[in-house]
């Protein structure tokens, strides 16, 4: 588990594989954290609830069955604003379905936040 972001994303498109309620996503970082409150806001997860059990901390998250598919992007790309469009064609299905989640100076917030800003970043993550 060298990727700690990787590592939850695939344990929530798993879980939400074979159709569970919810997940243990550990470890945890504060990036995780910041990604699982931006699919929050978007109405893919539920509840996020943490845990601290002394090792490092857990998060349980509520599954609504709303996600296809999500998954890392690597590399993490750099990306500018205007350039945001090019990158909704390669990794979403179709316009206005789905998330990337994109690192920027203003915290982490999803494609359509950022366009909103005008502001660019770093791609991390895609759902749909």
């Amino acid at each position: 588990m060298l990727d700690v972001l990787s590592n939850a994303l695939i344990t929530i498109k798993n879980a939400e594989a074979v159709g569970k309620g919810q997940v243990v996503i550990w470890p945890v970082s504060k990036l995780v954290y910041y990604v699982l409150r931006v699919l929050q806001r978007g109405g893919y997860v539920g509840e996020i609830e943490y845990i601290d059990d002394g090792r490092g901390g857990k998060y349980i998250v509520k599954l609504l069955g709303k996600i296809n598919d999500i998954g890392p992007i690597k590399p993490r790309y750099s990306v500018k604003w205007r350039d945001i469009p090019l990158w909704e064609q390669k990794f979403l299905p179709a316009r206005q379905i789905g998330l990337l989640v994109i690192s920027t100076p203003h915290g982490v917030m999803s494609h359509v936040e950022a366009k909103e800003k005008r502001t660019g970043g770093v791609l991390l993550a895609y759902v749909y």
